[in-house]
């Protein structure tokens, strides 16, 4: 009977500290906030959300085939600052799980920190893949489109300073797994200073 206590009571315990364990390692705006700050003065990019979204398309036609032959790099992007984060929808949708919705709200508590005031971001959506490429382009455009809105409202993110881009699968963090769920993400870039502010406090697209 002792014996049975104690096993009861360290498999108690072993819990209690994975659930610490898991507590701890749960995404917060201030993870966030120092990955995207990284580089705060960080130059306007010269490389629009259109532009991407071409070169994702234009990538599909060059390189045919059901999975990507190569991965779609954008060297203007390499350098600065981001953040990946998990996000889940239904399966085949762009409705966001309610499980995701802490971590939505954890990406607007960061854009609403004044270290990150006035800059502009990417919200680019990756999928696995599941799915034609171009259907995956589409699907995962929607997404990027999800974040966004969920973040406009109800979270109150300014949505001048957002723009969604559909990756699809041209850039699995994954290549040896190309289902795996690792692929399927959303990442945040700082694309520089967009908005700059008056001794008033008035805001102006800054040159």
């Amino acid at each position: 009977m002792i014996r049975h206590q104690i096993y009861a009571v360290s498999a108690l315990i072993l819990s209690v500290a994975l659930t610490v364990a898991l507590a701890d390692t749960r995404l917060n705006s201030g993870q966030i906030t120092n990955s995207l700050a990284a580089v705060s003065s960080t130059p306007g990019l010269n490389l629009t959300a259109d532009q991407m979204r071409q070169a994702v398309l234009d990538n599909i036609r060059n390189y045919p085939g059901a999975l990507p032959p190569r991965a779609l790099t954008f060297p203007q992007l390499a350098n600065l600052a981001q953040f990946t984060v998990e996000i889940n929808f239904d399966f085949n949708s762009a409705a966001i799980r309610p499980e995701s919705y802490r971590n939505v709200g954890a990406i607007a508590d960061a854009l609403h920190n004044p270290i990150l005031l006035g800059y502009g971001f990417l919200v680019i959506g990756h999928t696995d893949s599941v799915g034609g490429r171009i259907y995956n382009v589409g699907l995962s455009q929607r997404r990027a489109e999800a974040i966004v809105a969920a973040l406009v409202n109800p979270f109150g993110v300014n949505p001048a300073v957002l723009q969604p881009v559909g990756m699809g699968e041209e850039q699995l963090r994954d290549p040896a797994h190309p289902t795996s769920g690792v692929n399927r993400r959303v990442q945040l870039i700082n694309v520089g200073k967009k908005f700059c502010f008056g001794r008033s406090g008035e805001q102006f697209v800054c040159q």
